[in-house]
């Protein structure tokens, strides 16, 4: 069993903490006794080389991922082999709205390497929809061999059941993020066609302090099934 935090948001973020760097991310996660993590950021993967190389120093297993909104304004996750990072990051800029961030506002973009060092920062507003359907996002995902997870389903604005009101029958998700396990009997009394499914419960941490203590776990075989052929 592997214990895992992977909704995870860094400086990149402009909801995300100053302090979550590559380094500091990585280094909690290890403090706390975490096994894997994965940093999702909102719209962008430009963040993934940094968290990737910090995480494998540090021996812990990383999963590379990224958090979508799509055109209804609902988050979903995905999780990419290392080697669809970039083709990736080119589909999502293709969809981008054009509307620049005000860091005044939303706060600051930073893009940084595995030193926690400023390389560059992200001018395009992350905290936008990207031009791209629900059905749309999840398709490419699973185009890049990805793994397609509704970002807390319940309960929390931008989930998939307060944005939709339900999980539609035919969406091809692989899995449902939860705040806490007594949120699967509220999804499926919701949305009764819902049967076995992944069922992730994450932080989505903003700050260092919010990182999920290791309560939560996954099978070796889930893990690599999630992983699929992330180097």
């Amino acid at each position: 069993m592997m214990s895992y935090d992977l909704h995870l948001h860094s400086c990149l973020s402009p909801c995300g903490d100053d302090s979550m760097t590559p380094n500091n991310i990585v280094n909690m996660a290890r403090l706390i006794g975490l096994g894997a993590i994965s940093v999702t950021d909102h719209n962008s993967l430009r963040q993934q080389p940094a968290i990737q190389s910090c995480a494998q120093k540090a021996g812990i297993e990383y999963v590379c991922g990224v958090e979508l909104q799509t055109r209804e304004e609902v988050h979903v996750l995905g999780y990419f082999p290392s080697t669809a990072v970039a083709v990736v990051q080119r589909w999502i800029e293709e969809r981008y709205s054009g509307r620049e961030n005000r860091t005044d506002y939303f706060g600051s973009q930073w893009i940084m390497n595995d030193q926690d060092e400023v390389v560059d920062e992200e001018n395009q507003l992350l905290l936008d929809s990207l031009n791209a359907s629900l059905e749309e996002c999840i398709a490419m995902i699973h185009q890049f061999k990805g793994k397609a997870v509704l970002a807390h389903a319940w309960g929390k604005s931008n989930g998939i059941i307060p944005q939709l009101g339900f999980i539609p029958k035919n969406l091809a998700f692989d899995g449902i993020e939860v705040r806490d396990l007594k949120e699967i009997a509220f999804i499926k009394r919701n949305s009764p066609w819902v049967k076995e499914t992944l069922w992730l419960c994450s932080s989505d941490a903003h700050q260092l302090i919010d990182l999920h203590e290791p309560e939560y776990t996954l099978t070796h075989a889930q893990w690599q099934e999630l992983k699929g052929g992330s180097g």
